[in-house]
Order: C-alpha cells, then sequence, then structure tokens
C-alpha cells in the first residue's frame, strides 16, 4: 500500500526536494496535499504532475486563478486548512511553510498525520509549546529536517540530555565571512543571495549572510530538544559539510557530516532506516569527499554583531516571538531596498530595548491568538521605528 504523504510549501525549496524523492520512488507514495502562499506556475504544473487530492493556495487573487483553470481537476482547490479530509491518517507531512503563517497549517496537521518532518523555523521558535502538545495527544512523531537539527536529532540516538557538555551548532559564515566590518556598509540584496554552499529561499539566504539563522537555530534546539542556552553554542565551518557537533560527559566528540543538500536528511527522515541514497539519486554531485581539511573557527562578532543576542534568547517567555517578528519585517524591508543591511540587528536591538517590551516579553501565551498577539506588537513596532 502506497504511503499518504503532504507538503505545506510544496513550491518552496523544501517542497521542491521532497518532490524529487517523490518522482524517485512513484510506486511507494501517494499524494493527499500540496499547499503554496502565490506561485500560480508552479502550482499548476505541480497538480498536472502529481494530482493532488487537495491542492491549498493561500492567497485569494492566487486561490481564484487557480481555482478556474482547474475547475474541471480531479484535485481540489481550496484555501484553507481545515477543509483538508482524509479517510486514513497521513502517513508523512512536510511542514516548510516560511513564516509565522505556518504555524497554524503545522498545528492542524499533527491531528492528521503520523509524522511530521518541519522546516518552518518560526513555528517551533513561536509555537512549539502547541505543536508539541498537539503531537503527543495525537500520537504524531515530530521529527526536525533542517541539516543542523536533524544532526542533532541523530547525535542524540540513545544518549539522555544529561550526558551532553556542549552542542555546537556550525555555520558556513555566508557571502561575509571574509569582509572586514566597514564593508558591510554597502552589502546589497543581491550580495547577501549570494551564499557560497547552499540554495535556499530568500529569506533564509538573508538570515545566514548576518547569521540571524543561527540565532534562530540556537532557540529551536533550545525548544526541540530541551536543552538550555548555556549548553549551546556556535561555531564557523565554511566548508559546511559538519552540520552539528556534540562533546559528550564521557569525553566523546561526535559530528554528523554530509553534502551540502537538504535532499540528505529529508530522505533519511522519510525512509528512517530504510534507506540507501546512492538508489534514490545517482548523481556526481554525491560522490563522496573524504573528509580532510575541514576547519572551525569562534564566530567574529564584528563582521556578525547579531551573534549577540544569545545572551538575550532566555530573557522572557516571548522574547524569541519578538525578536523573530521582527527579522521577518526587516528582512522583507532589507530586500526591497528599503534599509541597509546593518540596519537589521540594529533595528532589533531598538526593539528589545523598546519601552513596551518587557510587557509583551514577559508573556507566556496559551495559544495561537496569544502569539499572534505579540507578533502583531512586534511587527508594528519594528515598522514603526524604521
Amino acid at each position: 500500500m502506497k504511503k499518504l504523504i503532504s507538503i505545506l510549501g510544496s513550491t518552496g525549496s523544501i517542497g521542491i526536494s521532497t518532490l524529487k524523492i517523490i518522482d524517485k520512488n512513484k510506486k511507494i507514495f501517494s499524494i493527499n496535499s500540496l499547499s503554496a502562499n502565490k506561485n500560480v506556475k508552479e502550482a499548476s504544473k505541480q497538480i498536472k504532475k502529481y494530482k493532488p487530492n487537495y491542492f491549498i493556495i493561500s492567497n485569494n487573487d492566487a486561490y481564484k486563478k487557480l481555482k478556474k483553470r482547474f475547475k474541471n481537476n480531479k484535485t481540489k482547490i481550496i484555501n484553507n486548512f481545515n477543509h483538508i479530509n482524509s479517510k486514513k491518517k497521513i502517513d508523512i507531512t512536510i511542514s516548510a511553510i516560511p513564516g509565522i503563517i505556518g504555524l497554524e497549517p503545522t498545528i492542524l496537521m499533527t491531528k492528521l498525520s503520523k509524522k511530521i518532518l518541519i522546516a518552518n523555523k518560526e513555528s517551533v521558535i513561536c509555537g512549539w509549546k502547541l505543536i508539541k502538545s498537539s503531537a503527543l495527544k495525537n500520537k504524531t512523531k515530530l521529527v526536525p529536517i533542517d541539516s543542523e537539527h536533524f544532526s542533532i536529532f541523530k547525535l542524540l540516538e540513545n544518549h539522555k540530555i544529561n550526558d551532553i557538555k556542549k552542542i555546537f551548532i556550525t555555520a558556513s559564515g555566508g557571502p561575509f565571512l571574509k569582509f572586514k566590518s566597514h564593508q558591510l556598509r554597502k552589502v546589497t540584496p543581491k550580495d547577501a543571495l549570494k551564499h557560497p554552499k547552499w540554495k535556499m529561499g530568500k529569506k533564509i539566504s538573508i538570515d545566514s549572510s548576518n547569521m540571524m539563522n543561527k540565532i534562530l537555530e540556537l532557540i529551536e534546539a533550545q525548544k526541540i530538544f530541551n536543552i538550555p542556552n548555556s549548553k549551546l553554542d556556535i561555531l564557523v565551518h565554511p566548508e559546511s559539510l559538519v552540520h552539528a557537533i556534540i562533546k559528550f560527559k564521557n569525553g566523546l566528540t561526535k559530528f554528523i557530516y554530509h553534502e551540502t543538500s537538504m535532499l540528505i536528511p529529508l530522505a533519511n527522515a522519510i525512509f528512517e532506516k530504510k534507506l540507501i541514497f546512492d538508489n534514490l539519486l545517482k548523481s556526481k554531485k554525491f560522490v563522496d569527499n573524504h573528509i580532510k581539511n575541514l576547519s572551525f573557527q569562534r564566530v567574529n562578532q564584528k563582521i556578525f554583531p547579531v551573534i549577540k543576542l544569545k545572551n538575550r534568547l532566555c530573557e522572557y517567555p516571548s522574547t524569541p516571538i519578538i525578536i523573530n517578528a521582527a527579522n521577518e519585517i526587516l528582512v522583507d524591508q532589507f530586500l526591497q531596498k528599503k534599509i541597509p543591511f546593518l540596519s537589521i540587528i540594529k533595528s532589533i536591538n531598538t526593539i528589545l530595548n523598546n519601552r513596551n517590551y518587557k510587557k509583551y516579553a514577559i508573556r507566556n501565551p496559551k495559544n495561537i491568538k496569544d502569539i499572534l498577539l505579540i507578533d502583531k506588537w512586534a511587527r508594528a513596532t519594528t515598522l514603526e521605528k524604521l
């Protein structure tokens, strides 16, 4: 019997990578649902090729276009995740909708799925308690698939949190690793999008260029693995082959090494121990590189001042929600060339020193409505202060 699979964010990089895996295993998978925000062109291609039971498209104008284009199609075009229905539980759901808008669909899919592979940073950062609670209630397995967190997940197998001395998340250093601090003043979105190792979406590429992605990943690691901030750190590793390192109290240090492709953690999470990767994708790109000349260094805080935020991550319960919301707004403003590159971290610090910051940061949200209230304040205040 085929495994039923859903992909939230099927037109993004993670979604497309998942579909590549499905293309090689058509006899194994059947697609329940795919989703996009407003990419009608890619959505149309996917409906024709994969014939999902549902295609969810959030943007209203895009929904109307798609609905009209496929009015006599077997695929149901909907604009609300609540309308997804399945006679049996979905075997695997990939949660890859960028931004906080991915939180509500992720929680909904914990009720419909046996296993959720999470690639949505913002959902974990803002609503992990809600996701975990719903997953436990519905007996849904949660697996992180960002390369760093999947590596930690695998390294912690057969170990307890008390066995850990330190966990290091690695960073490539992005396009500005060898820059001088004064060179960052004139950085453009085009410059920041040129990641030397990974092919990613625009938002995460900008986060990678100033290492905000590592701050967000520290928050994720704290929440997913229940690890204190004091046991987490960041190392620059330009080769991007080692994704996480764990030092254990018994004197051993372990790390996971793999090529710079999300296909590897994705495929391993989908197939678990039944995967032979060479059978999945035969490509010169995946010829084994022997481990040699691996280098690690401390983060230069003059080039990456955002790293100083690590000291404030656990300040109050909702500090991560505020940092995440402010950053989403600022990255968008930078991509539109409305603010300079260095204004991203300067503006986040301004928000964290705002007179109303503590009033919202001390809140301990109990539901999505509470989270969105804090998120809304942070976004509005960020735009107001620009």
